[in-house]
């Protein structure tokens, strides 16, 4: 039997990744959380997971210190940036999580792989 689909999920600390990749693997899907942003090889999110579908999920220096307070400046928020820039270029569906609940994130995402194709286990509707 062949597996479905493997999502792999790329974007700054606190744009989501984890979040939505739970609400995914509730509803079926294969999804996976990839810290890129804490690496200085560029393909590292190739080399961690080969996803089929790659989600960036993005959010702004500001709503990501609201979400998680976190020690780091503007410009560590500028260079995971930097370190994402690859992804980024590669993704195939982007989306800025600022004023999005998790489920809207979800929703947004689930309407993008249902566009593809791509289904999960568990019926959405």
């Amino acid at each position: 039997m062949r597996q479905p689909p493997l999502i792999g999920i790329v974007g700054p600390c606190a744009s989501g990744k984890s979040t939505l990749s739970a609400n995914l693997k509730r509803l079926g899907y294969r999804a996976r959380p990839i810290a890129q942003e804490h690496s200085f090889v560029p393909n590292m999110w190739q080399r961690l997971t080969k996803p089929d579908v790659l989600i960036f999920l993005d959010v702004s220096f500001a709503e990501a210190q609201r979400r998680r307070k976190m020690q780091w400046s503007e410009e560590d928020y500028r260079e995971q940036h930097r370190r994402l820039a690859h992804a980024r270029a590669h993704a195939d569906f982007y989306l800025y999580t600022d004023g999005l609940t998790p489920h809207e994130v979800a929703e947004r995402v689930i309407a993008f792989l249902n566009s593809m194709g791509v289904k999960g286990q568990i019926s959405t509707e």
